[in-house]
């Protein structure tokens, strides 16, 4: 079974930026299709980026299109999420995600962005 650990969150003021990382430990991440989601209180999870299994290809929501980069390193098991000029109603919790079916999730990351 894969497990997803996801790092790099943390209290940052707007404008400011960081990097989230999520590694994947008993199996490999380069099968499949990978993607960040976020949950602020009291919405559903939504999907923020996702790249493809060879990384060629990407896509956004447009919310942080032009902001937020995902990548992956594949001999590394690990996927990125770049976030520059952040706001704060990009306040969430991060969740890696992949997988058959995409049924792989890690436990998440708290983004704090401060006015």
């Amino acid at each position: 079974q894969v497990q997803l650990v996801e790092s790099g969150g943390g209290l940052v003021q707007a404008g400011g930026s960081l990097r989230l990382s999520c590694v994947g430990s008993g199996g490999t991440l380069s099968n499949y299709d990978m993607g960040w989601y976020r949950q602020a209180p009291g919405k559903e999870r939504k999907l923020v980026a996702a790249i493809a299994r060879s990384g060629g290809t990407t896509d956004y929501a447009d919310s942080v299109r032009g902001r937020f980069a995902i990548s992956r390193d594949n001999a590394k098991n690990t996927v990125y999420l770049q976030m520059n000029n952040l706001r704060p109603e990009d306040t969430a919790i991060y969740y890696c995600n992949g997988g058959p079916l995409g049924g792989y999730w890690g436990r998440g990351t708290q983004v704090t962005v401060s006015s």
